[in-house]
């Protein structure tokens, strides 16, 4: 039974699991060729280079996809002795198999290296990645390189593994993995496409984490405009902080139950995030401080919605933002708002997300959405989870209800605000041209 729609579904969910790590020094290395789709998608969710550490199975003779050890690109080298006692494999034919594997690792170590040099690993938290593991060979070599290439701690992370083979690994210090079987009779069972990765697609890849690093490095270098703003609506200022880079081609405004919205730390928080993606970003209080007393005001959703409309109409009337699109980010009962006025505005509004959001507070207009839209709430905020259900089963938009594991309400536990601020994150990008 499938687990994983591909590797790529695969490396979203593992770099959710991953993302304690973001800011920690970590170079994310792919086990070629399967391990690569899965570990570009890991460096994505962490900000973290991609590189890749090159083994090659050593296959029985008989049965070349049961590996009786593994080589790595530096000469490391492991057998699996159980195994090539079972096969009563000779050892002319242990060397004849290592002769041709050694010849296809070196080439492909010149392919995969070509024009680029290694990520130095020295002091570094190197992430092993592959698509799954079934003997442990590959992994264990792959990990001795990194340990050998001087990182200071080897993590290795995988989609899916056999708990006996796992408990066996002494070669990593931390070991990430999704599912685990009592007993794996092949990887691929595990996704619905298993299609083989071909050298093109590893180069392509690893080109193109490159490429995303720079332009994020880029962004970071271009501070652009970051200000205090004022925005009139409903006869008051709204107060807001604006953030928009030279290079940014859309902009993310929030929408927060409270009124203390552009002071909220996981706002804030989700608002770094988005924009070291390059985009834009407008933190509001869509309340003054006197009307924030009054408690319905923070459930009056026509209101909340009147003022994020109004903001919009602000943004869309500056010269520096005018031809940015917008997506809204709301959470709380200011998912509700931000549905409401996705509603009314329609083609203007090119994406929302929700976290830990009350869609359902949108009421009738939740139907008239037509923005792609991604529900986010924690697995153990249960009552949310179940109004963010029924909300889903109304909506006609493109939509997508993503649990983070072990989140309540306000997502304070260790690791969830990064998952849900990944999700968000990847769901802007996709969908803000």
């Amino acid at each position: 039974m499938g687990i994983f729609q591909d590797r790529a579904d695969a490396g979203r969910q593992l770099g959710l699991r991953l993302a304690h790590l973001r800011g920690q020094e970590a170079v994310i290395l792919g086990v070629p060729r399967g391990g690569v789709p899965v570990a570009f998608e890991v460096a994505a969710a962490l900000d973290a280079p991609l590189d890749v550490i090159v083994v090659r199975k050593l296959g029985v003779p008989s049965q070349p996809e049961l590996a009786m050890g593994a080589i790595g690109e530096d000469g490391t080298y492991a057998l699996e002795r159980s195994v090539l006692a079972a096969t009563r494999v000779k050892q002319e034919e242990l060397r004849a198999v290592e002769r041709r594997e050694r010849a296809i690792l070196e080439d492909r170590v010149a392919r995969f290296r070509a024009g680029r040099g290694r990520v130095d690993l020295k002091g570094r938290i190197a992430v092993v990645v592959d698509d799954g593991i079934a003997t442990g060979s590959t992994a264990r070599v792959a990990c001795r390189i990194a340990r050998n290439l001087g990182a200071a701690k080897v993590v290795l992370a995988v989609p899916v593994a056999s708990s006996d083979v796992l408990a066996g690994l002494t070669e990593p210090d931390d070991v990430v993995c999704l599912a685990t079987p009592p007993r794996l009779t092949a990887v691929g069972y595990h996704y619905r496409d298993f299609s083989p990765t071909g050298d093109d697609e590893v180069v392509w890849l690893l080109a193109a984490a490159a490429k995303r690093l720079q332009n994020a490095s880029s962004t970071v270098e271009d501070r652009g405009l970051d200000e205090e703003v004022h925005i009139p609506a409903d006869g008051l200022w709204l107060q807001g902080h604006f953030h928009l880079s030279g290079s940014a081609a859309g902009v993310v405004v929030f929408a927060h139950g409270s009124g203390s919205g552009r002071h909220s730390p996981r706002n804030r928080f989700v608002a770094t995030t988005l924009q070291r993606a390059g985009l834009g970003t407008l933190l509001l209080d869509l309340l003054s401080p006197g009307e924030e007393l009054n408690r319905a005001n923070v459930f009056n959703i026509e209101l909340l919605a009147r003022r994020l409309i109004a903001a919009t109409g602000w943004l869309s009337g500056r010269p520096d933002a005018a031809s940015c699109s917008v997506g809204y980010f709301g959470a709380s009962t200011g998912a509700g708002a931000a549905l409401w006025a996705a509603a009314e505005l329609g083609e203007k509004i090119s994406a929302v997300v929700s976290r830990g959001g009350r869609p359902d507070l949108a009421g009738a207009r939740l139907a008239m959405v037509r923005a792609p839209t991604l529900l986010i709430v924690g697995s153990a905020d249960h009552r949310v989870l179940e109004l963010n259900r029924r909300a889903q089963a109304v909506m006609g938009c493109p939509n997508r209800l993503e649990l983070v594991p072990g989140a309540t309400h306000l997502f304070e536990e260790p690791g969830t605000l990064e998952a849900a601020a990944i999700l968000a994150r990847d769901w802007l990008v996709q969908y803000l041209p």
